[in-house]
């Protein structure tokens, strides 16, 4: 999808139901998630902690900090439950030909 603004990530088959897999988009940490027949892209930090959501367990549009419990919708990227109080970013992805890409803008746009 060159001039689109969206980057490859990879091949649609290498991703798995309600398991996050982690990505580098120009130096941004990125959680792709396969859920309820979505992905979802959403930068792979928590907001509270600082730790990988990639290492979380998914529970249908969501996404858990192993570290503190804190749950993100993958949607909007909302903090659901304490401690987290802040957003994180999430990403538009497009499945195109059993590949899938996501739009991250700079650490800036965040």
């Amino acid at each position: 999808m060159p001039g689109s603004g969206y980057t490859y990530l990879c091949t649609f088959d290498v991703l798995q139901e309600g398991v996050p897999r982690r990505f580098e988009v120009e130096g941004v940490p990125v959680s792709l998630v396969l859920t309820e027949q979505q992905v979802f892209a959403i930068y792979d930090v928590c907001s509270h902690s600082a730790v990988s959501l990639s290492e979380g367990e998914v529970d249908g549009c969501t996404v858990e900090c192993w570290l503190h419990a804190s749950r993100f919708d993958l949607r909007t990227g909302a903090p659901l439950d304490p401690p987290a109080s802040r957003p994180v970013p999430v990403y538009p992805v497009r499945v195109q030909d059993g590949r899938v890409y996501a739009r991250v803008g700079p650490r800036s746009e965040r």
